[in-house]
């Protein structure tokens, strides 16, 4: 997802959730999302959580990105890609996305993302 700075930057949120126990394993605020801070992510919670059988994810292009299909290809975890512009394919994470900005991003004046990770982490 994304959010402006007070000086009408643009900076990404990148939410991490289990379908299953419905947590938010980890939030990511940064100006931009590669794919390799993707991998990198999505890595430290595969060795403390365990490689899940599949991911789903929207079709951004840190998702589709080829480094981050091969490397789940590799380790045999299937991406699930929810459709353009059907957000109840992927409805858990829309609904927290959703609570997050109403309930925290659009009542706080952030000038950096850097300043944002803090009252994130402690929503989350």
């Amino acid at each position: 997802m994304s959010a402006r700075t007070h000086d009408s930057r643009a900076f990404r949120i990148l939410t991490i959730m289990d379908e299953y126990t419905m947590e938010c394993l980890d939030i990511t605020v940064d100006r931009g999302i590669t794919a390799q801070a993707v991998i990198h992510k999505l890595a430290d919670l595969f060795i403390s959580r365990g490689i899940p059988e599949h991911i789903r994810s929207d079709n951004g292009p840190q998702f589709t990105a080829r480094a981050v299909r091969k490397w789940l290809r590799d380790l045999r975890v299937r991406s699930l890609y929810i459709e353009p512009g059907s957000p109840w394919e992927n409805g858990y994470i829309e609904s927290f996305n959703g609570r997050l900005m109403d309930e925290l991003l659009n009542g706080e004046i952030l000038m950096t993302p850097f300043e944002a990770t803090a009252p994130i982490e402690n929503w989350r």
